[in-house]
């Protein structure tokens, strides 16, 4: 396997005899499955050379061990190759050249090994452990609701570490000067979504006896009227904009410009994209198929010729060696199908390297134009929702505010009468 790596027999003998070779040949081949670059497996190789050393020289002679001086590996990996660094952004670099390629191999070479900090910790695992288990099997919530719940409770797990705070001493006032430290930063409908997590949470506490006192009452509710904000979309000149500033000679630019196109065109959601699969599109009957949109319901669209040349040109491209059905997926191995939160970045990063700035760029920025665009057309409000996958008439109704050519007309017509 290293054979395929490496060109000097001599390197290839040397890995081979050192105490982990066999398991960093394990390792090598694990990534070559992996689809992992020549590149990266010569550096991880490189690496893992040096934490055998590393580790023969602390005494060590059981594979089980090797977790216990990882750390120790990483902060001399970091002052021997840091020294360039500049920023907080080249130390992490520097450390995941180090600390990636060990935990990876130690995943491989010792059953159940997991990387630790992997995946974070859930807020309140230790003083209120039942809480997610709770509103899985008893509030029946799905991941995506979940993800609220994370985003409030672990900067309110935060803030009572810093205070000193234990859940039994809880308080109004520990409560509302938690939700004055989060006002300073959240938008109106993220006070509404971080007030309403911590009111379960709470009340939960409550019932399980881990809080005396019902504070549900001490957390506000806050009020977001439905019209009181505009859309964030940018003009359809800039969407056109966008597109046209995509280099499409490369891979990764085929990707992105086919990602743009269906979310321009369908004012697709950033989960919908992530959840194409090669099945949706009917390219006999030039359809395409959104199986699971956020109201529960599936929608068919006509595939425009644009749009299918863009998905065409990605499909040339994208890697067929992965079992995975999706069909848009990372740029890097491993490969594995985009998840949503890469699609909204992917878009975000567009759309700064082409200049355009609005407030909260991602994916739905192309949704509000899509939606904004289809109205200047004077799509009926009816068939907008319709095309767009809205739950109820109001969602699509917001946006008779950006309607200015009707605005227009009406002042240029009969308002001057009417007032």
């Amino acid at each position: 396997m290293l054979e395929r790596h490496f060109r000097s027999f001599k390197a290839i003998d040397r890995i081979k005899a050192l105490w982990l070779g066999p398991q960093i040949e394990c390792y090598a081949q694990w990534l070559d499955e992996q689809h992992t670059s020549n590149a990266t497996i010569r550096q991880h190789v490189r690496a893992l050379a040096h934490f055998n050393d590393f580790v023969l020289a602390r005494g060590v002679t059981q594979l089980q061990e090797l977790p216990d001086h990882v750390d120790a590996f990483v902060e001399r990996w970091k002052a021997e190759h840091g020294g360039w660094c500049k920023s907080a952004q080249d130390v992490a670099a520097v450390v995941a050249q180090s600390r990636v390629p060990v935990e990876r191999m130690l995943c491989v070479a010792l059953p159940g090994y997991t990387r630790p900090g992997n995946k974070p910790a859930m807020p309140f695992s230790v003083s209120a452990p039942g809480f997610f288990t709770f509103l899985v099997s008893e509030k029946g919530l799905r991941q995506a609701t979940l993800n609220h719940y994370f985003f409030t409770l672990r900067p309110f797990e935060a803030y009572l570490a810093r205070a000193n705070i234990a859940l039994a001493e809880l308080t109004p006032a520990c409560i509302t000067e938690f939700l004055n430290e989060r006002a300073k930063t959240l938008h109106k409908s993220g006070m509404l979504s971080s007030a309403c997590a911590l009111r379960a949470f709470l009340r939960y506490l409550h019932r399980e006896g881990i809080v005396a006192t019902d504070l549900v009452r001490s957390v506000p509710r806050g009020r977001v009227y439905r019209q009181a904000s505009l859309p964030r979309a940018i003009r359809w000149e800039d969407v056109e904009r966008l597109l046209a500033s995509i280099d499409q000679r490369s891979d990764l630019g085929k990707r992105d410009y086919a990602i743009l196109v269906l979310l321009a065109s369908y004012g697709l959601r950033a989960r919908e994209i992530a959840a194409l699969c090669l099945d949706d599109f009917d390219w006999k009957h030039a359809q395409i198929s959104i199986p699971m949109r956020k109201g529960g319901h599936s929608t068919r669209y006509p595939l425009s010729a644009t749009a299918g040349e863009a998905v065409i040109g990605y499909l040339q491209v994208r890697r067929t060696d992965v079992a995975h059905r999706q069909v848009f997926l990372t740029a890097r191995s491993p490969y594995a199908p985009m998840q949503h939160s890469a699609v909204s970045s992917m878009v975000g990063g567009r759309m700064r390297s082409a200049d355009i700035h609005v407030t909260r760029a991602g994916s739905h920025t192309l949704r509000h134009a899509c939606v904004q665009h289809l109205v200047e057309a004077d799509v009926p409000f009816k068939i907008i929702g319709d095309y767009v996958g809205h739950r109820a008439p109001a969602s699509t109704l917001v946006y008779g505010k950006v309607a200015v050519h009707k605005l227009r007309e009406l002042v240029i017509a009969d308002a001057e009468d009417v007032l």
